[in-house]
């Protein structure tokens, strides 16, 4: 059953991001999703062997939350908001990822030959999942952060540093699309 036919268009969606970034800074919070696997890590035990797990998680509980609201919410938009479960993709981009073996491009939400549960049976499918999550997670934690945290909250504090990790993540992402991905596919 789908409620809303059209996604929201920028001029609702973009001032709603800003008037909680504008909450959180008022209250003196940062928003960033990375740092709830630290406070999940530290929760099950993790500040045991290591020291950067060892801080009051209990004060992060509100960013818990937000991870909580990003699981629902992702969860109703995909169930009672979206009418159309393929991306929008331009036609040569379509047979561009056909060729590389993405049959499912254009058709899917995901492309179903790196989100199917038979990439846990592949060895190939195996190795690119392990290898981008050691090095997003490696990335993330290097930069002080993830994307979200960076590009939205960090940006709109205007913190150098984030503005320099931000660029870091665009040329990251544009040369694995480039360069590297032709290559694994």
């Amino acid at each position: 059953m789908t409620l809303i036919s059209d996604p929201w268009p920028w001029y609702i969606s973009g001032p709603m991001i800003a008037l909680i970034l504008f909450l959180l800074l008022m209250i003196g919070k940062n928003f960033g999703m990375s740092s709830n696997l630290r406070t999940l890590c530290t929760i099950c035990g993790a500040g045991k062997t290591s020291d950067f797990f060892r801080f009051d998680w209990k004060s992060q509980q509100w960013n818990l939350v937000v991870a909580l609201g990003a699981i629902i919410g992702g969860f109703i938009g995909s169930q009672f908001l979206s009418n159309d479960l393929a991306v929008a993709i331009h036609p040569d981009t379509i047979e561009h990822l056909n060729t590389l073996g993405f049959k499912s491009a254009g058709a899917s939400y995901l492309p179903t030959e790196l989100f199917d549960t038979a990439v846990f049976t592949d060895v190939k499918g195996l190795l690119i999942l392990a290898i981008g999550g050691l090095l997003i997670g490696f990335g993330a934690r290097y930069a002080g952060g993830c994307t979200s945290g960076h590009a939205i909250s960090g940006l709109s504090n205007l913190q150098w540093p984030s503005l320099i990790a931000v660029i870091g993540f665009f040329a990251g992402g544009l040369t694995m699309v480039h360069f590297i991905f032709p290559l694994i596919f």
